[in-house]
């Protein structure tokens, strides 16, 4: 099968903004709105369908991944990004990150960290003044450990916040997975 006229693996992008490294690059998964949870599935290279919550559920905020980065879970680093509208999946966005919500998950036995990078999209217009992630005030984190607690329930797994730390802390993670994905190749 000829690569002529295929489609970039979005996984492998640029995952920083060439003419602002301040600006990361967001692939897009699942939509805010959606009841279907979308995964990009890297062997595949397609997005998949992976999950359909339950009636009255939806992501509240747009889901996505940084492109060449490796987090602890072994995906590439995710991402709620903060738009004014929902963007379909493959969608690849540029953003300012505010800050990382340190989370863990597990069934009990296991547990593994899976922190969510929190971004807003540059050409944002509600959240254009917000700065760091503690400018969204406490109920956006409570909101967001409900929504995952919840998440994660239906795979009879448990889902807890550590911790919320600003865009320097944000910025740190990105450079650390991009490390992490180099060594990877």
């Amino acid at each position: 099968m000829s690569k002529k006229g295929s489609l970039a693996d979005p996984s492998k992008l640029s995952p920083i903004d060439k003419k602002d490294e301040d600006i990361v690059r967001v692939v897009i998964e699942t939509p805010s709105g959606s009841r279907n949870k979308y995964s990009y599935d890297e062997d595949e290279k397609i997005f998949i369908l992976k999950k359909v919550l339950p009636a009255g559920m939806t992501f509240p905020y747009t889901f996505g991944f940084v492109p060449s980065t490796r987090a602890e879970d072994g995906d590439p680093i995710d991402v709620l990004a903060l738009m004014d509208e929902p963007a379909l999946q493959g969608c690849l966005i540029k953003c300012r990150l505010i800050g990382v919500i340190e989370g863990e998950q597990g069934d009990g036995k296991k547990k593994e960290r899976n922190d969510r990078l929190v971004a807003i999209e540059q050409n944002n217009h509600e959240l254009a003044f917000i700065k760091h992630i503690d400018d969204l005030g406490k109920k956006f984190i409570e909101e967001v450990e409900k929504f995952f607690v919840n998440y994660h329930e239906m795979s009879r797994k448990k889902y807890r916040i550590l911790d919320a730390k600003g865009p320097k802390e944000a910025r740190r993670r990105v450079k650390q997975c991009m490390r992490v994905s180099k060594k990877n190749e």
